[in-house]
């Protein structure tokens, strides 16, 4: 199984792309992860904020294949602790799916069209954070589930 992090916009702080790509070297030994960007939407200053979610909609929606499974990063999902995420991973690897891809939508979210094409929602807090930074969290997130179900000793009970 392959996992994908699709967001919206590109990785700018510079201390979040070194956590990113030390995580992603990491997880290389453990299964292949990788993050792809959409680019930002132009001009947004003047647009209504439903329009900027259904243009960048758009764009996520072209970005996937239709036997992808789509799970949204979304602070309505599901919220699993750490142990319950690697449970949950290793029922997504089981299950036999090809591909997984994780999305992180723009400042103001989704578009309807892309909740229609979710088949999950996941929380990672009831706290809101930047979109850059949930890049970093999720990614260590995804190995740490990895470690846990290796039975390695990074997560700590």
């Amino acid at each position: 199984m392959e996992i994908e992090l699709l967001t919206v916009g590109k990785t700018s702080i510079r201390f979040v792309e070194d956590g990113i790509a030390e995580y992603i070297k990491r997880l290389k030994h453990y299964i292949p992860y990788s993050i792809k960007s959409i680019p930002d939407i132009k001009n947004v200053s003047k647009m209504e904020k439903t329009k900027q979610k259904e243009l960048e909609g758009e764009k996520i929606l072209e970005s996937i294949a239709p036997s992808d499974f789509i799970i949204l990063l979304d602070e309505r999902g599901k919220e699993y602790s750490s142990i319950e995420f690697s449970g949950f991973i290793e029922k997504q690897m089981i299950s036999g799916r090809r591909k997984v891809v994780f999305i992180v939508g723009g400042p103001y979210g989704f578009s309807e069209a892309v909740y229609r094409r979710s088949d999950s929602l996941l929380s990672l807090s009831k706290m809101t954070f930047n979109h850059e930074m949930v890049r970093l969290f999720f990614t260590e997130q995804v190995y740490r589930a990895m470690t846990i179900l290796r039975g390695e000793p990074y997560h700590h009970e």
